[in-house]
């Protein structure tokens, strides 16, 4: 198994805790993984030979959540190519908000035009209805590492 890199967005913390909490799966199944500390972000580039897990809150407006912007806005101006890269994708939102999950829609479409392959279709978590997201994104990863 490719060594996992984890990257998070938040708003409110819930999107660090859910990625600490897949760190922790990782690590339990004995796979290499890293969470990538914040700092880092902006200048970190995920290696192709490994697979990229994106966790991301959105604001209530859609946006990114503000640590993941400097890291999105050099991904898009440098636009390397992801052809050979494994994302996935876990999104924290809530539908009473005019937009749904907005910011994990702006990742998997950047990921998409630099060339990414998602490893699982996109999971959009809605606060209204998953009321643990730890545990809905340890089974969509559970799921993907069983297949693997």
């Amino acid at each position: 198994m490719k060594k996992v890199n984890i990257v998070f967005g938040t708003v409110y913390d819930q999107a660090r805790s859910v990625a600490t909490e897949l760190q922790a799966l990782l690590s339990e199944k004995s796979l290499d993984n890293e969470l990538i500390d914040e700092d880092a972000l902006p200048s970190w580039r995920p290696p192709e030979n490994e697979i990229l897990l994106v966790v991301c809150s959105s604001t209530g407006m859609g946006d990114l959540p503000d640590q993941l912007v400097p890291w999105y806005l050099a991904l898009e101006d440098e636009h390397p190519d992801w052809g050979s890269l494994e994302v996935g994708l876990i999104g924290l939102g809530d539908s009473s908000y005019e937009v749904f999950n907005g910011a994990i829609q702006t990742i998997e479409t950047l990921a998409l035009e630099l060339g990414a392959k998602l490893i699982k279709e996109t999971l959009k978590l809605d606060a209204t209805v998953h009321f643990s997201p730890h545990e809905d994104a340890k089974k969509w990863l559970s799921e993907y590492l069983d297949l693997s």
